[in-house]
């Protein structure tokens, strides 16, 4: 993958003339091939509509002949005596039941034959509690939970109204129930009192027996009740759902007249066509699918397989073009880049065009130049850095003999020999280390044996009124760092922290943290404002030796990089944290310039 980046990065001019002259093909093909479809899909669309608009006409005259013949039935029903005495009167013996069921059965049997030709299960309740089903498999809703039925709420709200509603085993709670199409209408006697229900059950997928010959994949039909609820469809997934987007789009297609719309509903776009089926309160919807219908009509993938082919010819004829003019340039500009990374002192081959050779030639003449002189550059760099640490470290401040060997005096003429010698052991190691080892890098451990060295001598002769404290991680004691790099931290904590505080402590830490060294110096001290940089003033007051504080940050920053040095952070009366960090290194793997 990073070879083929490369590539492209090294034909700059040829992948920008190749890419315009391709965009533009492949922004022709695609606006042409899309105005084609685009145009096609909206005369077919057109065409498609006003076909289904036939076919909607004739589902809702076939529901009209249905509920036509509903209404007949109900109406009968509502001007039987038989039967309203039947739902009225109050229990008899049983002589008297039977006859008056048997009755029943004669009066409904007579009216169910306006309705033979569906597939319908009546039901008829009363106020006295009777009930008559002519088929109970139909709509097996129990007796005591029939006056509660929200179908039965319904009903009563609009007495008036043969009602059409949706029932499946979720809102009547009987497990295993076919989502039914109910058609009810209250039973009303000449002063409006109500005296009975009836109830028309149709199985779902007998309704759906009306339109769902017309229907085909992306075109389907949804029957929805004013509050926006699917009762019917020759789709089971959407049977019971609640479409409230499908609603409005159909109650707009009625109030405004509209042939067809296109909408965004059931997520996806469709073309919907919708008629108010009055007689039963309902909406049916015809749903298309845009995308699957014009898939169907037109050969999508053909047309696109075409027009890839043709740009493709195109596209490879307009690259070979390009290929050939830029080519000499393209190679020029890798074997420079190449060198700009890699090879500095390479020279580029001279070759192709008149124009490509003289700026062949002139680059080599140019890299001879430069490469001498960075040479010359680098070499001095290395001599002055190599001088001036070397310098630095070499420089031991004569005030600190002075004062170190005068406190060793004063302690032979008090008779603290031991503790004179103990100081001067100390002075001894502390020479040996800074002078005598002329190593730019050291390890942690010979560090610590300075520090040591210099916090004794400085307790000595100040007391021991600030207290140094090490932590240092085991694995770390083998790792090297540039000589005297935590040593002036440690010099100006003593001298400078502890000016307003009679007494403190120093912590000495160094850790490892991924694939870095930590050193931090943390005091207690006086503090200043400084949050993660270097103070703008530095004390250039060093007893010890000549290397300050800003001196080994820039030091580590020329052995490692600017990704590494120093971080000072301090707030008055808190005290003062000093972090450094370099590279982790061990033993030998790392070589000074």
């Amino acid at each position: 993958m990073r070879s083929v980046l490369d590539r492209f990065k090294y034909n700059g001019l040829f992948v920008k003339l190749f890419v315009i002259m391709a965009a533009g093909i492949v922004a022709a093909s695609i606006t042409t091939t899309w105005t084609t479809i685009n145009m096609s899909s909206r005369v077919f669309m057109d065409t498609f509509s006003i076909t289904n608009s036939k076919i909607v006409g004739q589902i809702q005259s076939s529901l009209d002949s249905f509920n036509y013949s509903i209404i007949l039935t109900a109406n009968k029903i509502a001007q039987s005596g038989t039967i309203r005495q039947f739902l009225t009167e109050d229990e008899g013996d049983s002589r008297a039941m039977f006859n008056a069921y048997f009755q029943m059965a004669q009066q409904m049997n007579r009216y169910r034959s306006s309705v033979d030709a569906y597939d319908i299960g009546i039901t008829v309740t009363g106020v006295n509690g009777r009930r008559y089903s002519t088929d109970r498999s139909y709509w097996p809703v129990a007796d005591s939970a029939l006056p509660g039925h929200p179908i039965t709420k319904r009903t009563l709200a609009e007495p008036r109204k043969l009602l059409y509603s949706y029932d499946d085993a979720a809102t009547s709670g009987i497990q295993g129930l076919t989502p039914t199409v109910i058609a009810s209408k209250a039973l009303v006697d000449r002063s409006g009192d109500v005296y009975g229900m009836v109830y028309f059950a149709v199985r779902e997928p007998y309704f759906a027996g009306f339109y769902d010959g017309n229907t085909s994949a992306g075109n389907d039909v949804a029957v929805l009740d004013k509050q926006g609820r699917i009762v019917s469809s020759n789709r089971a997934d959407w049977i019971g759902r609640g479409a409230p987007d499908l609603l409005a789009s159909a109650e707009a297609i009625d109030k405004k007249g509209l042939p067809y719309l296109n909408a965004r509903v059931m997520g996806k776009d469709q073309l919907l066509l919708a008629k108010q089926l009055g007689g039963l309160g309902l909406y049916m919807v015809n749903v298309i699918d845009k995308r699957q219908v014009l898939g169907q009509m037109t050969d999508t993938p053909r047309i696109a397989l075409s027009a890839m082919a043709i740009v493709a010819v195109t596209v490879l004829i307009v690259f070979l073009v390009s290929r050939n003019l830029t080519k000499s340039m393209t190679r020029l500009v890798k074997q420079i880049s190449t060198i700009s990374k890699y090879e500095f002192d390479r020279h580029v081959k001279v070759d192709g065009s008149y124009e490509t050779r003289q700026l062949a030639l002139a680059f080599n003449a140019m890299i001879d130049e430069l490469n001498d002189y960075v040479g010359r550059l680098v070499e001095t760099q290395k001599q002055r850095r190599n001088a001036e640490l070397e310098a630095l470290q070499q420089q031991i401040n004569p005030h600190f003999l002075y004062n170190t060997l005068a406190s060793v005096k004063f302690m032979v003429q008090q008779g603290s020999k031991e503790k004179a010698a103990e100081t001067i052991h100390a002075l001894i190691s502390l020479l040996q280390n800074a002078i005598g080892n002329v190593s730019e890098m050291i390890t942690v451990r010979e560090e610590l044996d300075n520090l040591k060295s210099y916090v004794l001598i400085n307790q000595v002769r100040y007391g021991e009124r600030i207290r140094v404290s090490y932590f240092i991680a085991p694995d770390c004691l083998d790792c090297r760092i540039p000589k005297l790099m935590i040593q002036p931290f440690i010099e100006n904590a003593f001298f400078h922290a502890f000016n307003e505080k009679p007494e403190g402590y120093i912590h000495i830490m160094v850790a490892q943290e991924n694939a870095s060294l930590v050193c931090e110096v943390v005091d207690n001290g006086d503090g200043m404002n400084l949050s993660g940089t270097m103070p703008k003033q530095v004390s250039k007051r060093q007893l010890f030796s000549g290397i300050g504080v800003r001196n080994v940050n820039d030091r580590i920053k020329l052995l490692f990089g600017e990704s590494h040095g120093v971080e000072i952070t301090s707030k008055p009366g808190e005290g003062t944290r000093v972090r450094i960090r370099i590279p982790l290194l061990r033993h030998n793997n790392f070589t000074t310039f």
